[in-house]
């Protein structure tokens, strides 16, 4: 409290990741440019959701820019055809399309942002990631950026009805290193209690672990169907779950064999609490302990799992995928941790509570996709 004085009174900004007020003003002052206005929900507690824009273009394979050419100039020399958004259009699974997106930024020097996959999206196995101009990484924005935005898309396992409009990523902005050290991190969970555990294993973020004991009826977890129908990702509730997963129950030892490039819906047994003051983003486990990635949609609002917002008990969706060899996953293996971000002042809204948020309160849950 007393560093945040001391900046008050110095006219120093502190370090944090931006609330939904604080975007707004972003918005206000041009930091942050629309192709066309926003849309009811489009900024939650600490993010903004992307739309896609009016044309995808297929391209011959996955890339980034360089820092010395633009997307526009890559997408010239790699692009196939171009695909109209405006009516809705198919993208088929295993193709890579890059989409010009509403959103561009114009950032002070003291801002940066970062990318992830909306929740909804990680879910359905769209793969998908942000790219800018002259920028070296995915899913990172610089400090200062100035320029348009792109979504590379490309869908695993359903092929998805996509628009003008759909959202399937996200961003969010900081200013300077907010994220908690795992002294903080220990600290703020004696606090706040972060996971429903009296002593997590906190190093380099606090660890979740995989739940295989099941639910009353048994089931753990859900694998993907092969050569499944279409998923429009503006439709809630418009699959039926039988015709494109297949639940997997709970066996006598208590593991899962993942089969190599099988796309898995399983859930943390831990139940995770992000307060109002913090934002969380879940890191895939370290690929030396095994040869599987965890979660694609990483971003964690203030507020989820939150009692007060309605979330008590949330625990984590795992999307899991193995690659190139079987792998077995023991109940209680730990699969990803958890890092946290202070905000730079409490959101005006809250995850759940405030905006009938889909997953608060989750159990193991698919997407809001399927019934």
């Amino acid at each position: 409290m007393e560093d945040k004085d001391v900046n008050a009174q110095s006219g120093i900004e502190p370090a944090g990741v931006l609330p939904v007020q604080a975007i707004e003003k972003l918005l206000a002052e041009g930091a942050i440019s629309v192709a066309e206005p926003l849309i009811d929900g489009q900024i939650q507690p600490a993010s903004l959701d992307l739309r896609l824009g009016p044309k995808a273009y297929r391209v011959r394979a996955s890339f980034l820019p360089g820092r010395a050419v633009s997307v526009e100039a890559r997408l010239a020399d790699l692009k196939l055809h171009e695909v109209d958004l405006s009516q809705g259009a198919v993208l088929e699974t295993g193709c890579v399309y890059v989409v010009p997106l509403l959103e561009s930024l114009n950032l002070p020097e003291t801002l940066s942002a970062s990318a992830n996959p909306k929740s909804s999206t990680g879910r359905l196995d769209v793969f998908t990631r942000v790219i800018a101009d002259r920028v070296t990484a995915f899913d990172q924005i610089p400090a200062g950026y100035q320029g348009p935005l792109y979504a590379e898309i490309c869908p695993q396992t359903f092929p998805i009805l996509a628009r003008t409009g759909s959202r399937l990523t996200q961003i969010r902005f900081r200013r300077g290193m907010p994220q908690d050290t795992d002294a903080e991190l220990a600290a703020l969970h004696e606090r706040e209690r972060l996971v429903n555990t009296a002593n997590p294993d906190i190093s380099g973020g606090i660890a979740l672990s995989v739940d295989l004991t099941g639910s009353e009826t048994g089931l753990i977890g859900y694998r993907a169907k092969r050569h499944s129908g279409l998923v429009d990702v503006d439709a809630p509730g418009s699959c039926a779950i039988a015709e494109y997963w297949e639940p997997i129950n709970v066996g006598k030892q208590r593991r899962l064999i993942l089969d190599p490039d099988q796309f898995y819906i399983l859930a943390s047994k831990e139940a995770v609490h992000v307060p109002p003051t913090h934002a969380a983003e879940m890191m895939p486990f370290n690929p030396l302990v095994g040869e599987f990635r965890v979660h694609y949609a990483g971003f964690m609002d203030p507020g989820f799992g939150h009692a007060p917002a309605g979330g008590e008990g949330s625990r984590v969706v795992l999307e899991v995928r193995s690659h190139k060899v079987p792998f077995i996953l023991e109940d209680g293996q730990i699969v990803g941790r958890l890092i946290y971000e202070r905000l730079t002042e409490i959101p005006r809204l809250l995850y759940g509570r405030d905006l009938g948020s889909n997953y608060q309160a989750q159990g193991l849950k698919l997407s809001k996709h399927f019934r």
